[in-house]
């Protein structure tokens, strides 16, 4: 028998065009339900119109729902983000929201956060293999000669974004080019990959390169890594504020020594584990924000790669930062205009073209409000009873009483 005849390999059926159609929709999950014997009448019941998930998903048999919760009030100012808001976050993580809150209005009663943009790009970092070394030095000291015609060729494919710069990266007779870009509004990376491979395809030809490989790792798309911390991968933000010790106090229960010695010990612990990156916890906010503005998740991974600092300050006040050096935020493409993702970005005022340097100021603050929030519980001893009030998922009986 061969294998595709075997009757254990039942695919997915391939519907007319996909099948975005909303009884196409419906007809593969059925098919699911007939297959695994499960139904779905929650994955079936969404409000995303089936056409708009078109170029965002494959087979689409319905939508998962999350909760969301909203935090605030949270007073910004940045060069984009001016004013009080309030943040959607969609999580699971009982606590999370409440947490953030706590840092949010913490930071607004200190007189809000100050944010700013200072590099803001995307990369993607081909690798050219040549057949000894020579040929590979030569091709890297020649490179930027061309760099004008590198960049009608990248630029051609797209209208919104633009080649900024290359740089090569020699390694035994392979050259890694790193292909720097503004992307505008969008995260980019499908508008830059292909850019980069039109360019590439020129490149090779008259350098006359054994082969080329679109992608090489160096640019650490939707990974940790040290070479993040150095920018470059999406926005590079900073946001900081100083908090009084009254408010310290009053607030977080805390005062600026403990916050310090708090972050001290937390340093060591970092340095010792070799993480890429000291912070508490980045990922839960940049996750939350990014389910509920429909951003891409998998960019969490390099988006969490940042520095929290602590600063004492004369009177017992504390300085408190973050440091984002890739930020890969849009408020163009990809899910940003699917159904809820929309009305997220627009609660925040972020919808659209013209708003990713907004919606980046607005993530820092909110990931600010959630590192100071959580070092304050570890330091007051607080977090494990917070985290019994608000995290722990206790379904009611029958009866109506709590287990």
């Amino acid at each position: 028998m061969t294998r595709a005849a075997d009757p254990r390999i039942d695919l997915i059926p391939r519907l007319r065009d996909q099948g975005y159609r909303g009884r196409e929709v419906a007809e593969r999950r059925a098919w699911v339900e007939a297959r695994t014997g499960v139904t779905l009448p929650l994955v079936g019941s969404y409000t995303i119109p089936s056409e708009q998930m078109r170029g965002n998903i494959e087979n689409p048999i319905g939508a998962v729902q999350m909760p969301v919760g909203i935090a605030g009030p949270l007073e910004i100012h940045g060069s984009e983000a001016h004013g009080v808001f309030y943040v959607p976050l969609a999580t699971t993580e009982g606590a999370l929201v409440r947490s953030y809150e706590r840092g949010m209005v913490t930071l607004t009663r200190a007189g809000g956060v100050t944010v700013r943009i200072v590099r803001d790009e995307n990369t993607i970092a081909p690798v050219f293999v040549f057949d000894d070394v020579a040929a590979a030095i030569e091709f890297a000291e020649r490179l930027g000669k061309d760099f004008d015609r590198i960049k009608e060729e990248a630029d051609s494919t797209t209208r919104h974004g633009r080649l900024l710069r290359i740089d090569c990266r020699p390694a035994g007779r392979e050259v890694i080019v790193e292909f720097h870009y503004h992307t505008g509004d969008a995260q980019g990376m499908n508008m830059i990959a292909r850019a980069t491979d039109q360019a590439c395809r020129g490149i090779a030809k008259r350098a006359r390169a054994r082969r080329f490989y679109l992608f090489s790792g160096l640019s650490s798309e939707k990974r940790a890594s040290g070479a993040l911390l150095a920018g470059g991968k999406g926005k590079t933000v900073v946001a900081g504020a100083r908090i009084p010790a009254a408010i310290l106090k009053s607030h977080l229960h805390v005062t600026a020594a403990d916050f310090v010695d708090e972050w001290h010990r937390s340093m060591i612990g970092h340095v010792r584990a070799h993480a890429v990156g000291f912070n508490a916890q980045y990922a839960n906010g940049l996750a939350a924000l990014f389910i509920a503005c429909g951003q891409d998740v998998a960019n969490v991974a390099n988006a969490a790669v940042g520095v929290t600092n602590y600063e004492p300050e004369d009177g017992g006040d504390v300085h408190v930062s973050v440091t984002l050096p890739s930020l890969t935020v849009a408020t163009v493409g990809g899910g940003t205009a699917l159904g809820t993702s929309r009305e997220c970005l627009e609660v925040l005022g972020c919808a659209g073209a013209g708003c990713a340097r907004k919606f980046a100021e607005i993530v820092a603050a909110t990931l600010l409000a959630g590192e100071i929030s959580m070092a304050a519980a570890i330091a007051s001893g607080e977090f494990v009873a917070a985290h019994e009030k608000y995290g722990r998922n206790r379904p009611a009986a029958a009866d109506g009483a709590d287990r």
